[in-house]
């Protein structure tokens, strides 16, 4: 009887029909959040967007702006620069944002009217970005390792089979800073871009849900995608934001001066 035991655990794993641990067959979490913090991380890029603000009742507020992007030498940290052109209560308003992969990233703002440049701090990170449902936060990105992550499930969304990823902060700094509890996010498989965020507020009430459509990849060479349409809504306050791209190019040999104060205070 025991030789019959071993004879069959023997033909199972012969015939590779054995049962795999559910530890096995877990994706491995950091590394698919690690693609998808560089998935659109572009050499450089400079876009035409427009910024269409809806209010509860449905009114509109349309602005312009102009925006550039360009990794530093390390590949992995992003500056980025958009500047509003229209209408005349925001142009020439321009942020600046740059990240720092070992300490807290950069992030500038210049107001026209008081011609000034001011620094923000990581506290900041939270708030509006430039009066969109968007936060600064949502905008620079989030580093992967100062968060914990949990697979919740898998699904397809608009055909496209998709990770579900849970992001709760490793600290009570990154959930104050941020300003999130937790993050839920739909990753598509074949190239790990986040096509839905949903974000709950510090007291883990939904807060509100982020859509990226469009998704093109506009560097074959080196697997970079960019969703066209991006669209934030805010459950708890009805207001919602949408941003479009056009006219987006890669790799035009962008000059660092745009990622400068000095830049920024240019009319």
């Amino acid at each position: 009887m025991k030789q019959n035991v071993l004879s069959v655990s023997a033909i199972l794993l012969l015939l590779g029909l054995a049962l795999p641990s559910a530890h096995a067959a877990e994706p491995d979490l950091n590394q698919i959040m690690e693609k998808n913090f560089v998935v659109n991380k572009m050499v450089d890029s400079v876009s035409d967007a427009t910024f269409t603000l809806i209010n509860r009742d449905g009114q509109e507020r349309v602005r312009k702006t102009f925006g550039t992007s360009k990794l530093e030498a390390n590949g992995i940290d992003n500056m980025r620069m958009t500047r509003f052109l229209s209408p005349p209560d925001v142009k020439g308003t321009v942020s600046l944002l740059i990240e720092h992969a070992d300490k807290d990233d950069d992030i500038w703002i210049y107001l026209p009217a008081l011609k000034k440049v001011r620094r923000l701090v990581s506290s900041d990170k939270k708030t509006s970005f430039v009066g969109t449902d968007f936060s600064y936060g949502d905008v620079i990105g989030y580093k992967v390792n100062e968060w914990s992550y949990k697979l919740l499930r898998e699904e397809t969304v608009d055909g496209q089979p998709c990770y579900v990823i849970e992001a709760t902060p490793k600290s009570d700094t990154v959930k104050s800073n941020s300003g999130y509890a937790k993050r839920i996010g739909w990753l598509r498989k074949d190239n790990l871009m986040t096509i839905k965020s949903d974000y709950f507020d510090e007291a883990g009430e939904p807060l509100k849900t982020l859509t990226f459509s469009d998704v093109q990849q506009v560097d074959a060479k080196r697997g970079k995608w960019q969703a066209m349409k991006l669209e934030a809504s805010n459950v708890q306050t009805g207001h919602r934001t949408i941003i479009k791209f056009e006219n987006f190019k890669v790799n035009q040999n962008v000059k660092d001066e745009f990622f400068t104060t000095r830049y920024m205070e240019k009319e």
